[in-house]
């Protein structure tokens, strides 16, 4: 039967094994993240320390004449060159550097080199209130990256501001994200795939023990699994079930060659019996002799059907019940009982009807499923007080035939409903054995099937048998 892959072992093996690889790789790329950006960041601080220390130098020793701004730009402008020319795809300089030297009691025009007006770059630094010592990041109006900005105080009064966007470090980190994004999902499917596959392998030959192992049933006891060559948990389950089968079949077959034994050493001497008795009987003219002789013959009758329903019972709960199983036309069998016990019926005054659907067709040991439909008939004739009515119901459903044999009498007893299939369970004026309905449930479980039993609501009991089946087809 195909199966759902969603459903089978491997791809729940499969799942979690990527989910946990996943996870492991993602938190492992965001502990890289954070230490490649705080690299990034501590590299970019280092830069601008540096230089800015070196150009507050530069303006301090600067002669303050008509060539200081230009001098002071100049060496400004050299130090926004050290950095690489990284460029955006649409080739846009990703490195916006920055150089603002200005007094501290203003007197004079600030000196400024950097990427665009000084205003707005003027107010941000002025808002940050940045400090002497570590670079810190501001936001300038009209830049959609933040810059981050060193600052530091030259002799004569003069502070000196360097400042570098962090565009380029952002895409640097945003390149270093996709790319591994990219390889995480390919290594995800990829590792998916692997393990799927792999795991699929590996069940495959579990999924075969667990094929074989539903073939065998009392009549294949002799199937065995295949055993490989190697050495590996799967071939030693193999090995096991294979050693387990074996213990089974000779239990089987000793269990076999004793009720053998054993029916053949208790009906020999039985019907020996019997036979003696039906010899006396028809040489001797004595009436009162000859009844109990007769007596006695039925006797011998009864305890040689309880003895085979034992013998049968035994072997079915061991399993190792022997099935000669033909096509049966359940409908066809179903009439021909009814028919039969229809006489005994109508002497006890019960209205015995009947609804069958025809071309219902069983494959099952016609002696057995006689037996036990005849064992329910039996159970209403013995049970049933008089006047009662009782229906006989077959239809298929769903792939098996249901028999519901259903009566308007006092029901079963509360104390034995939910053990009426056990063995020698039977209710307190019942003259039985407690044999009958576990004879019918151990042959519908012998050929596949379940008997139920339930009390209707308006009174009486239900006894339904359903046995694996199909629809005969019209010739």
């Amino acid at each position: 039967m195909p199966k759902i892959v969603r459903t089978t072992a491997a791809w729940r093996i499969s799942t979690w094994t990527t989910l946990a690889f996943a996870l492991g790789t993602g938190v492992a790329f965001t502990i890289i993240y954070f230490l490649v950006a705080q690299s990034i960041r501590d590299r970019s601080d280092a830069w601008l320390s540096g230089e800015a220390e070196t150009l507050a130098q530069v303006s301090a020793g600067t002669p303050k004449d008509h060539l200081y701004n230009r001098i002071v730009g100049e060496v400004a402008e050299l130090a926004t060159r050290e950095l690489p020319d990284e460029r955006n795809s649409q080739g846009q300089r990703l490195n916006s550097v920055f150089f603002l030297a200005e007094r501290m009691n203003g007197t004079e025009d600030p000196l400024w080199v950097g990427p665009g007006p000084m205003a707005p770059f003027h107010k941000a630094i002025h808002v940050a209130n940045l400090g002497r010592g570590t670079p810190r990041s501001i936001t300038v109006e009209g830049w959609p990256m933040s810059f981050r900005v060193a600052e530091r105080q030259a002799p004569g009064g003069q502070i000196v501001y360097l400042g570098l966007s962090n565009r380029g470090d952002t895409n640097l980190l945003q390149n270093l994200t996709r790319r591994f994004v990219l390889l995480w999902g390919a290594t995800a499917v990829m590792g998916f795939l692997i393990s799927y596959l792999s795991a699929r392998r590996t069940l495959l030959r579990v999924e075969h023990i667990t094929e074989t192992v539903s073939r065998i049933g009392s009549e294949e006891l002799g199937e065995r699994l295949p055993e490989s060559a190697s050495r590996d948990e799967i071939s030693q389950l193999a090995k096991t079930f294979n050693l387990m089968l074996d213990r089974i079949q000779s239990s089987v077959n000793q269990l076999r060659s004793l009720t053998d034994a054993v029916a053949h050493d208790l009906k020999s001497p039985v019907t020996s019996i019997r036979g003696t008795l039906e010899t006396a009987m028809c040489s001797e003219p004595n009436e009162n002799w000859r009844e109990s002789v007769g007596q006695a013959i039925e006797d011998l009758d009864r305890l040689l059907s309880l003895l085979n329903t034992t013998l049968d019972l035994a072997e079915a709960e061991a399993g190792a019940l022997r099935l000669d199983r033909s096509p049966i036309d359940f409908a066809s069998l179903l009439r021909q009982l009814i028919d039969l016990y229809h006489p005994a019926m109508s002497e006890r005054h019960h209205q015995l009807t009947e609804d069958l659907e025809a071309n219902v067709l069983v494959n099952g040991d016609l002696s057995l499923v006689s037996r036990a439909v005849s064992n329910l008939l039996e159970n209403e004739l013995a049970h049933l007080p008089p006047n009662c009515q009782v229906h006989v119901r077959l239809h298929s459903q769903q792939g098996s035939a249901e028999l519901a044999i259903e009566d308007n009498g006092p029901g079963f007893p509360p104390e034995i409903v939910g053990r009426a299939c056990e063995r020698f369970v039977k209710g307190k004026h019942s003259s039985g054995h407690g044999l009958g309905l576990a004879f019918v449930d151990a042959v519908a479980k012998a050929h596949g099937g379940v008997l139920t039993i339930s009390d209707r609501s308006t009174g009486g009991a239900v006894i339904t048998v359903s046995l694996p089946a199909s629809v005969l087809q019209p010739a």
